[in-house]
């Protein structure tokens, strides 16, 4: 007898030095010294070990109860000794929306190959380079999207970022981030959500890094309800994982970039300001690997709509229409019968940014490479090229399973707009509308149409 088939996360993502707690938008409690957290109360006169008690908040303090976020933390300095006088800080290729000056109005249908890997000594936050943006930074509405190299360490640098929280997507090469509230290390296939203010730094965990970046202003992410799904699938709250405590004690010269406002200020402290011996609350960063998602999708005829792909969405004051969704495209069966199996050819309200990770996604046949991007703004039309089109069109509709690919999308209700950077960049496309040109006329007038 056969073994069953089983889908398991490849080992390297399930061993790691670092520890985590399962679950999406629990109240964690977690502390490195015996007694370090207090228990039945938050702010004790004074805390074991000669701590400071500090509350970090991601919402109004009245914000209702299923939206309030706010975490404990007990550390050996508080925030305030964190900095000293702001100056400012050039970080040229990093931009906020709207940024008007700089935006390059292009309309129409953009591709970029993947962006190049650096030469001289980038770090991440000096290796992220805007594509687009989207909404108002000062309005807490919209976001940006942004590509990344690295190939060093931020070793004395830190950085938070006062203006949105960050989703990012690995392409080439793991990322560790060693936060305030805890260590996540994040490889391709796997995402991580760092929250509005967070202190942390990154290291490489190959000797260079490439990937994407959604900057949020708005609402934070949150999982999708699942309507009619019903209670399971898509992702489930117990693959999200968020770092146990842990802290550094470095009494060295350190400093601390801060993006507010859209621009950017450093500020120099002798100490390291991941300083948090122990913590309790919900507001943290935590991981996801896209390998745990559980796609749906139609077991009979036609293709659903792609929001059935949605890992996280931040919300927006209008119900059912997203600030942001982040939308993945995994390996899955093809089952549908006398259907048009990859994403159909649409317009759409929503703007829709678009990277590949691994693999070649269904809907393009070539141009769409891993690390590249794409953009299709609101109601531009697009879809599947000339050869993607003629295949599905003639393929045998047996069921086949779609396998080693993983794209995803960063969706806005807002329309992107292109920085001067990304406009002209030596990788974009010039020709990627030309992709459609072979599409041709099959219309004869009888119902068979012309498929010779």
């Amino acid at each position: 007898m056969s073994s069953p088939l089983r889908h398991t996360a490849p080992a390297a993502k399930r061993n790691s030095r670092y520890s985590y707690m399962p679950g999406f938008g629990n109240d964690f409690e977690t502390e490195t010294l015996p007694g370090s957290l207090p228990q039945g109360m938050n702010s004790p006169q004074r805390p074991a070990y000669g701590l400071y008690a500090e509350q970090l908040s991601g919402s109004p303090f009245t914000a209702p109860r299923g939206t309030n976020e706010r975490s404990w933390l007990y550390r050996i300095r508080p925030s305030v000794k964190h900095h000293q006088r702001f100056k400012p800080f050039a970080l040229a290729l990093w931009k906020s929306a709207p940024n008007q000056g700089e935006q390059e109005l292009t309309l129409g249908q953009m591709r970029w190959n993947p962006t190049p890997m650096p030469t001289e000594r980038t770090d991440f936050i000096r290796g992220i380079r805007t594509i687009t943006t989207a909404g108002d930074v000062l309005g807490q509405s919209g976001m940006a999207a942004h590509a990344y190299v690295a190939n060093a360490d931020m070793v004395d640098d830190h950085f938070f970022n006062a203006d949105g929280e960050l989703l990012v997507v690995p392409q080439v090469g793991g990322l560790r981030f060693l936060t305030e509230m805890g260590a996540i290390e994040v490889e391709p296939g796997e995402i991580c959500v760092l929250p509005r203010g967070l202190v942390f730094k990154v290291e490489l965990m190959a000797t260079e890094a490439r990937g994407y970046v959604c900057e949020n202003y708005g609402a934070k992410f949150t999982l999708p309800d699942r309507g009619p799904i019903g209670a399971n699938c898509l992702a489930n709250p117990r693959d999200f994982k968020t770092p146990v405590a842990w802290f550094e004690e470095k009494e060295t010269p350190c400093r601390i970039v801060v993006k507010w406002c859209g621009q950017f200020f450093v500020t120099e402290i002798g100490h390291s300001p991941l300083d948090v011996v122990a913590w309790h609350g919900n507001y943290a960063p935590y991981k996801y690997d896209l390998s745990t998602y559980s796609p749906v999708g139609a077991i009979l005829f036609d293709h659903p709509d792609p929001s059935i792909f949605t890992v996280l969405t931040a919300p927006s004051g209008e119900e059912g229409t997203a600030n942001i969704d982040f939308v993945i495209f995994p390996p899955r069966w093809l089952v549908a019968e006398n259907t048009f199996r990859p994403p159909w050819y649409h317009r759409n309200i929503m703007s829709e940014f678009m990277g590949l990770i691994h693999g070649q996604y269904d809907a393009k046949e070539e141009g769409f490479v891993p690390g590249g991007m794409s953009l299709h703004n609101m109601m531009l039309a697009h879809g599947p090229d000339a050869g993607g089109f003629e295949k599905a069109s003639r393929a045998e509709l047996k069921p086949v399973k779609l396998e080693n690919t993983m794209a995803f999308m960063f969706e806005t209700r807002f329309p992107q707009l292109v920085t001067g950077y990304a406009a002209g960049l030596a990788t974009l496309q010039d020709n990627y509308i030309d992709c459609w040109n072979d599409l041709k006329k099959r219309f004869d007038g009888t119902p068979e149409g012309d498929w010779s």
